[in-house]
């Protein structure tokens, strides 16, 4: 099993000025695989510090991140990642933005054909095959780069705030497609957010971080994801306890952001 094991990571950084910054303080959970975990938190709380750890774009100061046992160094193909904008290659077409990590692997050419011909499938863009990206609206230039990310068969996708960008009708579209591709292909997927109902809605498990050190102040098991793949996803967020639960954390980051605001104007007096 690909399990993910991230162990006491703490994450100090050194400023231009000669002080230093603790993003981090001693993080530890565990996923196991075909999870789903929604992170969020106010701003500086070292969410995109976490996810760029667990990417391998950053070592940590302290601790370790493992996959199925093996303790991670740098980037690897197990690992794929979304970003808030699809970051695609503008002069290729759909298929070839799909199909550019296995192509770069070697694999042959009739199989990359069909994998993005299924994957394309599945993101509901078969008929934009041979499309170039430039010709794509922002909601569909980011199922392309979902459509990418899974062509590498990763066993972990990493989403920062994917779903940022969009407008709200086109962003509830694209988090029932990311619900639909978490149970259809099994994949453990981190999702950072600044949403609150979408951390919910999209979270089996969620994560509330606390600002500088970031740590983790509360977790939540959630029974919101599986119920969005059968159900209406609307009532789902119109319903007593998913409205209860998205006051609670919104209060609970409204107090963080307030002290937060009380500490910043407190060294400037």
């Amino acid at each position: 099993m690909s399990d993910l094991v991230v162990n006491n990571v703490s994450m100090v950084f050194d400023t231009p000025s000669g002080d230093q910054v603790e993003a981090l303080q001693n993080v530890s959970f565990s996923l196991k695989q075909g999870e789903l975990l929604s992170i969020l938190g106010p701003s500086g709380c070292g969410k995109s510090t976490l996810m760029n750890i667990v990417a391998g774009f950053l070592a940590p100061t302290a601790g370790k991140v493992s996959l199925a046992s093996t303790e991670l160094h740098g980037p690897g193909s197990d690992r794929g990642m979304v970003f808030q904008q699809g970051a695609l290659f503008e002069w290729l077409s759909v298929a070839e933005n799909v199909g550019f990590g296995p192509m770069m692997k070697g694999t042959p050419k009739e199989q990359i054909k069909k994998t993005v011909t299924e994957l394309l499938q599945i993101v509901g863009l078969q008929d934009f095959y041979d499309k170039p990206v430039y010709e794509l609206s922002g909601g569909m230039q980011q199922r392309v780069a979902l459509a990418r990310c899974l062509a590498n068969d990763p066993d972990v996708i990493l989403m920062d705030e994917p779903l940022g960008a969009l407008d709200a009708l086109t962003r509830e579209k694209m988090q029932s497609l990311v619900l639909k591709l978490w149970k259809e292909t099994g994949k453990t997927i981190i999702l950072i957010t600044h949403s609150v109902e979408e951390a919910l809605f999209l979270g089996e498990k969620l994560f509330v971080m606390a600002p500088r050190p970031g740590r983790i102040k509360q977790q939540y098991e959630l029974p919101f994801a599986e119920a969005g793949l059968v159900e209406d996803p609307r009532e789902i967020k119109a319903s007593t306890e998913f409205i209860s639960k998205r006051e609670e954390i919104l209060s609970m980051i409204w107090d963080m952001e307030e002290e937060i605001m009380g500490q910043v104007e407190m060294a400037g007096d």
